[in-house]
């Protein structure tokens, strides 16, 4: 176990030198504010050779409305950690130890082996020093065994909400181990994180069509209200694989080529449909009930009056937009299921010898944990999917105007839905409704997004508006954008 020297004072104090550091993280969701920190929570792993302090730091910023609670490792040295400049947070006088360096704990290789080692349930939590009792960090069942020690790691650049680890495993008796890579929740929500419950159920169920879950590592922290206690999930470790663009990489190489790209679609829709059916098989489902078609209709009515607010033009589709909403109410809902929810050509990977495998289902992450967890409509990835084809020939057309990409992402859409319903079955009536009315809701929702962020982009969603309306598509045209 870690050493503890009571009474020992620290300067700066350790949420004070993390009130500097976090504003400036990607992860940070507070933009624009000083967070306003106080401890809710928090646990220790060994280091074998006790030279390095592992700490990990809940914390609630309180400046956010509601609180948001972070995940935030550090590590304690008496001496700089080589090529780790970019992580460290800063120096503190210890009034015992002195100077200590403190680092983002994913970037050392100490922190990244107490995680590892107490994932797979063979480290060691320091309980008397998270100071929670019950609400020290609890193993969750590991899904797939994996043995050895981490070797080497290195965390992965460009992420917004987590902060993923690779981590080069090798075994005791020498040789390596198949890698892994380690996702560490930077913000945390009361409730079970559907990319743990989603991705573990199917590797439980054999499913090759995902990453296998090998484990995670769930806790409890204090609620930022004061009242009761929180419990999520605080980090997963799972299959990593190596050496492979994801699906929109490679469908805009050949989008702007003009190659045919519909066997990959028609294969992507076939396994698309398998994870459905797996995953209506080993997680609960439910029958749809009056409040989904609600939920549905006023996630419409919300998007397109927020985007009818940025682009004016649009104020003339009322009516259209509000037909389509009706349809939702008029057709047979099927039972709800767990599905991917954030399902687009980013989110898989074309794998050797394998074939198509989804990552990350976490959901929107902009949607509250209590909404990503209810089983939903399997149209939502469908349509999701359909609109990443029309997106690749969009961006394609933007970076080169001379491209028409337009008739590939029509025949990657239909070979998409031959796919799929080659294993669904042939779509009815009711379903392409609801599948075009949550085609139309994402595009909505693109709208809002392009027109505060990139605006330059609005042509691809406001076309896909217009088509899915019925009207004359050359009036948002990428050739006349507004």
């Amino acid at each position: 176990m870690a050493t503890v020297h009571k009474g020992a004072s620290l300067t700066p104090g350790k949420v004070e030198m993390v009130t500097t550091w976090m504003p400036r993280q990607r992860w940070y969701a507070g933009k624009g504010h000083v967070p306003q920190l106080h401890r809710v929570g928090g646990f220790r792993f060994e280091d074998p050779a006790g030279e390095v302090g592992v700490e990990t730091l809940l914390l609630a910023d309180t400046a956010a409305s509601p609180a948001v609670v972070y995940q935030v490792p550090l590590t304690y040295r008496s001496e700089p950690l080589e090529g780790a400049e970019h992580a460290l947070l800063g120096t503190m006088e210890h009034s015992v130890l002195g100077t200590r360096y403190v680092y983002d704990g994913p970037h050392d290789p100490v922190y990244t082996a107490g995680l590892v080692e107490t994932v797979l349930g063979a480290g060691v939590s320091d309980d008397a020093q998270a100071g929670l009792g019950s609400n020290a960090p609890a193993v969750g069942s590991t899904t797939r065994l994996l043995s050895g020690r981490v070797s080497s790691s290195a965390v992965l650049t460009g992420e917004q909400s987590n902060t993923s680890v690779i981590c080069r495993m090798a075994h005791e008796e020498g040789g390596a181990a198949e890698p892994l890579i380690v996702k560490v929740f930077r913000t945390l929500q009361d409730g079970d994180n559907p990319d743990v419950v989603v991705q573990s159920a199917l590797t439980e169920a054999g499913s090759p069509h995902v990453p296998a879950a090998f484990g995670h590592l769930s806790g409890a922290w204090d609620s930022p209200t004061g009242e009761g206690t929180e419990r999520g999930h605080l980090a997963f470790a799972q299959e990593f694989i190596p050496g492979v663009e994801d699906a929109w990489r490679v469908a805009l190489v050949s989008a702007a080529a003009g190659d045919d790209f519909t066997a990959r679609a028609r294969d992507l829709g076939v396994v698309t449909a398998q994870i459905h059916a797996a995953l209506a098989e080993c997680l609960p489902t439910q029958d749809a009930g009056d409040d989904t078609a609600d939920r549905l209709t006023a996630s419409m009515r919300e998007r397109y009056s927020a985007a009818a607010a940025l682009v004016p033009e649009l104020a003339a589709d009322a009516d259209a937009v509000e037909r389509v909403v009706d349809t939702v109410r008029r057709v047979h809902l099927p039972r709800l299921q767990r599905i991917h929810g954030d399902y687009h050509l980013g989110q898989v990977l074309d794998v050797s010898e394998r074939g198509w495998v989804a990552l990350d289902f976490e959901g929107e992450p902009l949607r509250p944990l209590a909404e990503r967890v209810l089983p939903d409509l399997t149209h939502r990835d469908v349509a999701g999917m359909l609109r990443s084809f029309d997106y690749a020939a969009g961006s394609v057309h933007l970076a080169d105007p001379g491209v028409d990409a337009s008739a590939w992402a029509a025949g990657c859409r239909d070979a998409f839905l031959e796919g799929y319903a080659s294993v669904a079955g042939s779509p009815t009536t009711d379903d392409e409704a609801l599948t075009r009315a949550l085609e139309l809701d994402k595009a909505l929702y693109e709208v809002v997004y392009e027109a505060r962020n990139r605006p330059t982009w609005l042509p691809i969603p406001l076309t896909a508006v217009g088509r899915l309306l019925g009207r004359d598509s050359t009036s948002t045209d990428a050739k006349e954008a507004p």
